[in-house]
């Protein structure tokens, strides 16, 4: 089965060909993604108009390549697949319009995939996992746990109250002064800072739900930093080092919570899973480690540049749905809302900003 997959819920324009065999097992033929960071950096964040030009004007030359990459014609196709949502909303009408055009012109099955199972579902692309499993997704605007109990089921088991783990990174990056993309940025700030320095809260930490919060954490770097007379960069790597490591503890501590929850609701996960870009922050991902460890499970993690948003976890999930005869409509609607857990109630604040996708 050969799947073209596009991306375009934010600031990446992407587009792969990946192969899935009958035994269910995968091949990236081509994974082009093309970044927009140099045309949003001088506004310090991602500006939806910006992002949906820059769509319109790369996909088709992106799409283009990646099946020349693939070395395959559109006729070859078994199925269209595009992400319909969630994220900024005229990102993804391109994208979803695109994908109806090929579908349309070359009589190809259309799968309207969500962003966030994309996500989900991309270990099983890089390393055949079986369900079930528990995802940790964490990505600029989404912090959860989940259960992946099967392709479209979907159990969520603990979000962010207020800010995404990418967003307080972002944020924290923003009243430091340091440039966008922000998230890197902390990261790389916090490698030559002492930990130790601010006292910053873990917050939620104990508690036996599996939620997150980390808007108080934020107030707080805010509060140090001003009680600074002028920032000098070791100030700077301190406060970067001394919240990353609040955001750590805190994470392992709402980790272990959600996976006594799975192990009640479902028996031992197969693995603990990361995905979306805050996953390619090394730190998190030695944090992580040592939750799995503790767990008594494996921790899978996709390479870093799958984590991030690409066409070849759009195009494995289409090819995932495919495989069960789940395919679209050209009606299908494109969305800037999407739960994953269609069960779940929305988290505070869902659909604002960069946290609303």
């Amino acid at each position: 089965m050969l799947v073209l997959g596009i991306e375009t819920t934010c600031d990446e324009t992407a587009a792969a060909v990946i192969e899935r065999t009958p035994d269910g097992s995968g091949k990236i033929l081509s994974n082009i993604v093309r970044s927009q960071v140099e045309e949003h950096a001088r506004f310090g964040g991602v500006v939806p108009e910006i992002a949906a030009r820059a769509h319109v004007d790369l996909l088709d030359g992106i799409i283009d390549r990646a099946m020349r990459e693939a070395g395959i014609d559109y006729a070859q196709l078994d199925g269209v697949a595009a992400a319909a949502g969630p994220g900024l909303i005229g990102g993804v009408i391109v994208g979803l319009t695109t994908a109806k055009a090929i579908a349309m012109v070359h009589d190809t099955p259309l799968v309207a995939v969500n962003h966030l199972e994309a996500h989900a579902l991309t270990p099983r692309l890089t390393d055949g996992i079986e369900f079930p499993y528990c995802l940790f997704l964490a990505s600029g605007g989404h912090t959860q746990i989940v259960a992946i109990t099967g392709v479209g089921q979907y159990v969520r088991l603990g979000t962010t109250v207020d800010d995404a783990i990418g967003e307080a990174f972002d944020k924290v990056a923003k009243m430091l002064g340091l440039p966008y993309p922000g998230g890197p940025q902390v990261e790389r700030a916090a490698a030559g800072g002492d930990a130790t320095r601010f006292a910053f809260p873990r917050p939620m930490q104990g508690r036996p739900d599996a939620n997150f919060s980390l808007s108080g954490l934020k107030t707080a770097v805010r509060t140090e930093a001003s009680r600074l007379a002028e920032l000098t960069p070791q100030d700077i790597s301190d406060l970067c080092a001394s919240f990353q490591a609040a955001v750590l503890d805190s994470t392992a501590d709402r980790l272990s919570v959600g996976l006594k929850l799975f192990r009640e609701q479902f028996g031992a996960p197969r693995a603990l899973v990361a995905a979306g870009g805050v996953a390619a922050n090394q730190a998190i991902r030695g944090a992580l480690d040592d939750v799995a460890r503790q767990a008594q499970t494996q921790l899978i993690m996709p390479p870093p540049a799958l984590c991030t948003d690409n066409g070849a976890m759009i195009a494995w999930a289409g090819a995932e749905r495919l495989a069960l005869g789940l395919t679209d409509t050209m009606d299908a609607q494109p969305r800037a809302r999407w739960l994953l857990d269609a069960n779940a109630a929305a988290p505070r604040g869902y659909g604002n900003t960069r946290a609303g996708f």
